[in-house]
C-alpha cells in the first residue's frame, strides 16, 4: 500500500520530482565513493606504464599534432571562403554550440536501461535533453538533474530515436536504439535507399536535439528480405560507450534550435 501511495504521489504530485533531486543529493557522496577504485587504479596503471611505450606515444602524438596542425591551417581559409560565400548569398551565420568537459562516475546497473552518472548537475546549469558525446561521436543525452550529478541516456536505450543521415549520399534515416549496446538499427528503409555498408551516419539537425554533422554509427549490415518491402539496416555506434570517461556535453540552446527545421517531436526521448 506504501508503495501504491508513492507511486500515485510521484505521478500526480509536481513535488516528488524536487524529492527525488534531494534523494539524489544525499546518494552522490557514495557515488563518488564507489568511483575512487575505479581512479586508483587509472592512477596506479599510469604510473606503471613502461618507458618504451611512453616514447611511443609521444612520437605519434607529435606527429598527429603536426597533422592537425596542417589541418587546422586549411580549414581557416575554408572557414573564411565559406563566410564570404555566406555573405553572397546573404545567408544567416552557423552558430557553433559552446562545450563543457564532463566526467562519467557511475552506470546504472539495470540491464534493461542503458544509462550512465556525470558528476555534474542542475548546479552546474545543466539542463534536460543536452546532448553528450565523447571522441568518436554522439553518446546520448541528458535525461534527469540533481543537484550535483546527472543521469544520461545511451543512443543504444529502447527508448532513444536519432534523426540522421548518410554522410555519403544525404538520405535521411531515423537510428532506433534496440537496448542492445553495440547496435543501433535503421528501420523502414526504402530498398532504393543510397545507403551502404561502412557508411557514415551523422546526426541530421532534424528535431532540435541534436546538432548538425556529429559521428552517430557505422553502417554495418543491410538485410534484404524479398517479403518485405523495406529494408533492415543495422548499424555500430561511432562512440566507444563501454569505455569512455572523459566526455564533452554541448550546450544546444535555443539560439542553436531555432534553425532547425523540423519539429522538436522528430527527436525523441521518451522519458517514462
Amino acid at each position: 500500500m506504501l508503495t501504491l501511495g508513492l507511486i500515485t504521489a510521484d505521478l500526480n504530485w509536481p513535488k516528488m520530482k524536487e524529492g527525488r533531486m534531494y534523494l539524489s543529493l544525499l546518494v552522490t557522496p557514495l557515488q563518488w565513493l564507489v568511483d575512487i577504485p575505479s581512479r586508483a587504479a587509472d592512477s596506479l596503471s599510469d604510473l606503471f606504464v613502461d618507458r618504451a611505450a611512453l616514447i611511443r606515444d609521444n612520437e605519434q602524438l607529435r606527429a598527429e599534432a603536426l597533422e592537425l596542425h596542417r589541418k587546422s591551417l586549411r580549414m581557416e581559409s575554408l572557414a573564411e571562403e565559406n563566410r564570404q560565400l555566406r555573405e553572397l548569398l546573404n545567408a544567416q551565420q552557423r552558430l557553433e554550440p559552446e562545450v563543457r568537459a564532463v566526467e562519467l562516475i557511475g552506470i546504472n546497473p539495470d540491464p534493461f536501461l542503458h544509462e550512465v552518472i556525470l558528476n555534474r548537475g542542475s548546479e552546474d546549469g545543466l539542463k534536460i535533453g543536452q546532448p553528450v558525446i565523447d571522441a568518436g561521436g554522439i553518446m546520448g543525452q541528458v535525461l534527469s538533474l540533481a543537484h550535483y550529478t546527472s543521469r544520461v541516456m545511451l543512443i543504444t536505450d529502447a527508448r532513444t530515436a536519432i534523426p540522421v543521415e548518410v554522410n555519403r549520399s544525404g538520405f535521411r534515416s531515423i537510428a532506433l536504439g534496440k537496448g542492445v549496446l553495440n547496435e543501433l538499427e535503421l528501420s523502414h528503409v526504402p530498398s532504393t535507399a543510397d545507403i551502404e555498408e561502412g557508411d557514415l551516419l551523422v546526426t541530421s539537425g532534424l528535431g532540435g536535439r541534436f546538432p548538425r554533422g556529429y559521428p552517430v554509427a557505422v553502417v554495418e549490415e543491410i538485410i534484404r528480405d524479398p517479403g518485405r518491402p523495406f529494408l533492415l539496416v543495422k548499424a555500430r555506434p561511432s562512440a566507444r560507450l563501454d569505455r569512455s570517461r572523459q566526455l564533452l556535453l554541448i550546450d544546444y540552446s535555443e539560439a542553436h534550435t531555432t534553425q532547425s527545421m523540423a519539429s522538436e517531436t522528430d527527436a525523441v526521448v521518451e522519458e517514462p
